[in-house]
């Protein structure tokens, strides 16, 4: 099937020369299986039609100005980048169609990037199929799932976020580095060419600029912020 679903997934725009008033639905999902259940359950919605699936950011643009749909599922972890590249890339090609993300992560960090990305709605994938048909018809319909409280708060965690990256040395990135594939501090004062106390003095700075107690949630908060793998 490569990047296309069966047959019976498409319908077209115009029916016997009047406009079809359901809303037109692209899935961009990188899984057959999921983009085939989300295609079952949506187009049983008498105001729904799934009018086909891309499996790519590479894709998407193209399959997009074919389809002219009017809301996009889009999964946020995709095999050739993520949702929001394919956000862009869509939006480059003079897409206007609303956006729901729907992905197994949950972080901080996914949810702020749908937000960047002018997305209408995050939706984790446990979440019941009626939250998901919710979403389809809100967002139809110019609605957003994203409280301002919620939005505001996720602004302040960014910019603080951005504020402890700013903090770091380039000495402290190099560490943490080293702290977060499992070498010890004796290792990296051997590796660095510096004695065993000034890399604690760096770890007690790290735990300092990051508001963690110790190593182990330095190195959870350096992930969140994105400084490590």
């Amino acid at each position: 099937m490569g990047n296309c679903l069966l047959s019976t997934w498409y319908a077209p725009a115009i029916q016997d020369g009047l406009t079809d008033s359901r809303i037109r639905i692209l899935i961009v999902d990188d899984h057959q299986i999921v983009a085939d259940a989300l295609a079952a359950l949506l187009n049983q919605q008498p105001d729904m039609m799934v009018v086909g699936h891309s499996a790519s950011v590479a894709d998407c643009a193209e399959r997009v100005m074919e389809l002219l749909p009017d809301v996009l599922i889009v999964d946020f972890r995709l095999n050739d980048g993520t949702g929001t590249d394919a956000v862009f890339a869509m939006r480059g090609m003079g897409c206007k169609a609303k956006v729901i993300f729907l992905s197994r992560d949950d972080g901080e960090s996914a949810h702020f990037a749908a937000l960047e990305a002018g997305a209408s709605a995050f939706i984790h994938k446990s979440r019941a199929t009626a939250e998901l048909i919710d979403a389809v018809r809100s967002t139809a319909e110019g609605g957003t799932l994203f409280e301002p409280t919620t939005i505001a708060a996720m602004v302040n965690t960014r910019r603080e976020a951005d504020r402890q990256r700013e903090r770091l040395t380039p000495r402290e990135k190099e560490i943490l580095g080293l702290m977060a594939g499992g070498t010890s501090s004796r290792d990296i004062a051997t590796a660095l060419g510096i004695s065993y106390y000034t890399v604690r003095t760096h770890i007690r700075s790290l735990g300092v600029k990051l508001a963690c107690h110790s190593k182990l949630a330095v190195v959870l908060r350096a992930r969140e912020l994105a400084l490590v793998n």
